[in-house]
């Protein structure tokens, strides 16, 4: 019997081998397809409905200057709908490496409405920006988002477009 567990053992091992990377690249378009949910379809088409069943309720967004819990962070997708109705998001680029998926996004939209702490400009945004998402078990636990909010401001003539 140990003789021949123990000639099964490396043929074992060798099999596992072969299907953890195959198991890694499942897991990896799984939580691909979140992400495209999350940018496609709750920011970029507004579908907040959405947003429960694919964010933790441990999640955390972490910010600049501090980080968010989940419902503060749901109030802010509906602000940036509110801000930007026609807000259109496009995925430019989608990267996954074990629990870890980063999204380069583009983000289009007119500012007529007023939330998150903005005025309606009615002026038309041109936004590129980075998002790194640790999703686990097909819900997402953290986020990390990074634009430039200074070209932010400066589109929707709430800066100067030069600092003298």
């Amino acid at each position: 019997m140990i003789k021949q567990i123990s000639r099964a053992l490396p043929i074992a091992v060798a099999l596992i081998a072969l299907a953890c990377p195959l198991l890694a690249g499942e897991l990896e378009e799984k939580n691909k397809a979140v992400a495209r949910i999350v940018f496609e379809e709750i920011l970029g088409g507004g579908k907040i409905d959405q947003y429960e069943s694919l964010y933790s309720p441990d999640f955390v967004g972490h910010g600049v200057t501090r980080d968010v819990r989940r419902a503060e962070d749901r109030a802010t997708t509906q602000g940036w709908r509110q801000a930007f109705p026609d807000l259109r998001v496009t995925i430019d680029k989608l990267i996954a490496e074990g629990d870890l998926v980063t999204v380069r996004f583009i983000g289009e939209g007119t500012n007529t409405g007023t939330a998150n702490g903005l005025p309606a400009t009615g002026k038309r945004l041109r936004l590129v920006g980075v998002s790194i998402l640790r999703i686990v078990d097909g819900k997402i636990m953290e986020e990390w988002t990074s634009f430039d909010e200074l070209d932010f401001m400066r589109q929707l003539g709430l800066m100067p477009s030069r600092l003298k």
